[in-house]
């Protein structure tokens, strides 16, 4: 571990490291369906978002079980992101109308690489910290820093949310990162020597936890929740767009900005009100953006449209970090790690596969792949998320019980 001397140094280091991972992330994600739109590949945008949710179930499985065994860290962080760089690059040589699936695998080729770095990235940060529990916020921050600064780039400087030059940019970046990685500290794999279980990488061992009724109801809702959510990460760019919002991807970014504003005020929250109605609240910030992007449809309205973006930093962090504190609070200390990774496996993983494919079949059904400019159908559209959200919400609130002091 790195000494208190060289922390400051080390902290610089990390936090160039946690920009790029997520300029990487941001510079293509939020573009990549007003690209496939503008190509003529809509009807497959459900695929392009479900290709994330795959590599986080499968992706822990080998690439995961490298890191935390068999090479440093940084090694395995620079090798990955150098070939998932590569695959992200030539993504737009496969982009066709008629076949869309070498596009589509292309991406998930990038994925499968891309995310077991986000777990890498925070082993590199924690090993090299002396006080990660102070530092490790500081250092997270410029992750989110690094996804709207990208926003900003393609989006408000290049004016290339429908072009191939987000997936190229981060594509060029990852490789660059990658090249980065191997000047980054020596973090030997933190789990060499000992014996890999499949209950292990998938958390299931956190199952019996959910003998517990209010866990069980809140790993249900969360996994419910990522149904709706889904909607907004796929088809939100291509909604703004179509309403006529210009650099939609930098006004998503706007949603970022909330995200770092709400972090600050979440631990005051948890505190005055309890985990319940903070989880409560999350969901409800799903079904009233849900319902501000419906009502926006019908006159295009920017303050509404602007409104259901800014809600991000309630959705994002009253819901899914507070969620992660809660599970933490839950877990006994041997399964902790288990439970997060269970948590993510329930959420990111199979909860945006199925959102994201339920919602890519629902934009498909309305007509919005050949005509996503018709603001009636976005209407009919967002009506269907908000709709969920609400249902799961009140299903939340009547059958969760905890009491208003776990968090603390």
């Amino acid at each position: 571990m790195e000494n208190s001397n060289t922390s400051s140094t080390t902290s610089v280091r990390l936090s160039i490291m946690m920009f790029l991972q997520f300029f990487i992330w941001g510079a293509w994600y939020v573009t990549v369906g007003n690209y496939m739109t503008k190509e003529g590949m809509a009807s497959a945008i459900g695929w392009a978002y479900s290709v994330g949710p795959i590599a986080a179930i499968i992706s822990p499985l080998f690439l995961g079980t490298i890191a935390d065994r068999f090479f440093p860290s940084e090694r395995v962080l620079g090798l990955a992101h150098i070939l998932g760089g590569i695959f992200l690059f030539l993504a737009p040589n496969f982009a066709n109308p008629e076949n869309t699936t070498p596009f589509i695998l292309f991406l998930l080729a990038h994925t499968l690489f891309f995310m077991p770095t986000l777990g890498l990235t925070n082993t590199l940060c924690f090993h090299n910290m002396d006080r990660p529990e102070k530092q490790f916020p500081l250092i997270r921050v410029f992750g989110t820093i690094g996804w709207i600064v990208s926003n900003i780039v393609v989006s408000k400087w290049l004016k290339a949310d429908e072009l191939a030059l987000p997936l190229q940019i981060a594509g060029a970046t990852a490789v660059l990162m990658g090249l980065y990685s191997f000047t980054l500290p020596h973090t030997p794999p933190p789990a060499k020597g000992k014996t890999v279980t499949l209950r292990e990488m998938l958390g299931l061992d956190a199952l019996s936890m959910l003998k517990d009724r209010s866990f069980l109801i809140f790993v249900a809702s969360s996994l419910l929740i990522c149904i709706p959510l889904s909607a907004y990460y796929a088809f939100a760019p291509v909604y703004i767009n179509a309403a006529g919002v210009e650099d939609p991807a930098f006004n998503m970014s706007f949603g970022q900005v909330s995200e770092i504003v709400f972090m600050v005020l979440l631990p005051v929250v948890l505190s005055r009100f309890g985990i319940k109605w903070v989880l409560a609240i999350g969901m409800l910030a799903w079904v009233t953006r849900y319902g501000l992007f419906g009502i926006g449809a019908i006159d295009r309205s920017y303050m509404l449209l602007l409104g259901g973006i800014v809600l991000h930093g309630i959705c994002y962090d009253f819901f899914f970090v507070a969620g992660q504190i809660y599970t933490d609070k839950k877990a006994d200390k041997e399964i902790r790690a288990q439970a997060q990774g269970f948590l993510v496996l329930a959420t990111l993983g199979l909860g945006m596969l199925i959102g994201a494919q339920v919602s890519g079949k629902l934009f498909n059904a309305t007509g919005l792949a050949d005509s996503p400019e018709d603001m009636a159908l976005w209407q009919q559209f967002w009506l269907v998320p908000c709709g969920l959200a609400a249902v799961i919400l009140l299903v939340f609130i009547a059958f969760f019980k905890e009491k208003k002091d776990s968090p603390h």
